[in-house]
């Protein structure tokens, strides 16, 4: 049951939009004409904001459907780790020592 997730993003990328915002009232500021630019650029970064909030897994589930889904999963581990708890107690493998 292994849903293929979208790739995030990476670590260094920042997706803080307070720098965009400094970067506008400097240029306000200075009576600057690079405003109107700023403004674009923060437009472009709430726009892809937006668009990583819609693909995130599981935005499109009811938090009930999120939580029952999460239940199913932790029984899910319960489960096999009952399972492997079992089976390393059967001591049917020869587990060979490292050196």
């Amino acid at each position: 049951m292994a849903v293929a997730q979208p790739k995030l993003e990476k670590e260094g990328d920042d997706c803080s939009l307070l720098p965009l915002v400094h970067d506008i009232i400097k240029c306000m500021d200075k009576d600057s004409q690079d405003v109107h630019q700023e403004l674009a650029k923060l437009k472009a970064k709430i726009q892809e904001a937006r668009e990583q909030i819609s693909n995130m897994p599981g935005i499109d589930s009811s938090p009930s459907e999120q939580q029952q889904q999460l239940a199913t999963l932790r029984e899910q581990v319960r489960t096999k780790n009952q399972l492997l708890q079992k089976y390393k107690s059967l001591c049917m493998f020869d587990v060979p020592k490292a050196s």
